[in-house]
């Protein structure tokens, strides 16, 4: 099978494209490198892989590239809500523009979009994909909108829980990375809306649930699923309390700030899960390998999106 992964040197991308290499797949890897090529460099010069410098952006390109494919992971995006908010134009011509190319250039490929919970907006009660979608961000918004585009041409959707975790191409922005990231470095958390809650997922279950989707696309096409796991739903003040197990550092609650996706709900998993989908790795697998690596790590400036 020859698989397109577009995003392929993203956070998730640089743990999905191993397992697909892994399956004996030939994978192309589509990526515009705005982080480098570093997340790559370790499965970089497989034989089975061919890497594409390109953007989603360009048509012609997608055609391309698409066309000989088997099947299309489509990850690439500009995500989070304060990096759309900080681009607008860039933002839809990537989320929407780049995945109608996507969409465009399908015939009969088998396609998986990375869609995002944040589509939902502010729900009261429990969230399930027949919840009215309302996204209260540009990021949703655009979302949403490359998600229709991909179901509607027989895709699946898969909405992600909150991620977290450690990867070649790591982010501090994701609520869990950035709250480990403080302790260790700034001996502090400053937690605002401590009592809303999400569910999370660690990178590598959310890379699994694309080969997921492969292997039960027959079940899933045409739809959207949540992904992510029940036990996992937490309030952010749970998760800094859990962190305060392995590392000192003062916690301060502040009434200054908000999260403008509005996340604060639980989220029903038993569509996914009723296919025989499980994820494997808990919040405390993810805190611990957090505080490993973490600790040696210094980033000057990153996106946060708490």
């Amino acid at each position: 099978m020859r698989i397109l992964v577009t995003g392929g040197a993203g956070y998730v991308g640089s743990v999905l494209v191993p397992m697909l290499l892994s399956r004996d797949y030939k994978v192309v890897l589509l990526d515009n490198f705005l982080w480098g090529i570093k997340p790559i460099l370790h499965f970089a010069a497989h034989p089975h892989l061919e890497v594409v410098s390109g953007d989603i952006r360009n048509k012609p390109l997608i055609r391309e590239l698409v066309e000989p494919a088997d099947a299309v992971l489509h990850l690439a995006a500009t995500v989070g809500y304060p990096a759309c908010a900080a681009d607008p134009d860039r933002a839809i011509s990537t989320n929407v523009d780049g995945t109608r190319n996507v969409v465009e250039a399908i015939k009969d490929q088998k396609l998986v979009f990375a869609s995002t919970g944040s589509t939902y907006g502010k729900v009261d009660g429990l969230c399930t994909e027949d919840t009215p979608i309302d996204p209260l961000t540009l990021y949703g918004k655009t979302k949403w909108e490359g998600e229709k585009l991909v179901t509607e041409r027989g895709g699946i959707g898969l909405r992600f829980a909150t991620v977290f975790g450690i990867s070649p191409r790591l982010r501090l922005d994701l609520l869990v990375n950035d709250f480990v990231y403080q302790a260790l470095h700034n001996r502090q958390i400053v937690l605002y809306e401590g009592h809303f809650r999400r569910t999370f997922m660690h990178v590598l279950d959310a890379a699994r649930a694309y080969l997921f989707a492969l292997d039960h696309y027959e079940k899933m096409r045409g739809r959207a699923f949540n992904v992510g796991n029940n036990a996992m739903n937490y309030t952010k003040r749970e998760i800094a309390k859990m962190i305060q197990q392995h590392v000192e550092f003062y916690l301060h609650e502040a009434d200054v700030g908000a999260d403008r996706d509005q996340r604060d709900y639980e989220v029903s998993y038993d569509r996914i899960q009723k296919l025989g989908y499980a994820t494997a790795l808990t919040m405390a697998d993810g805190l611990r390998e957090a505080i490993r690596v973490l600790k040696h790590v210094k980033i000057v400036s990153e996106w946060r999106n708490v």
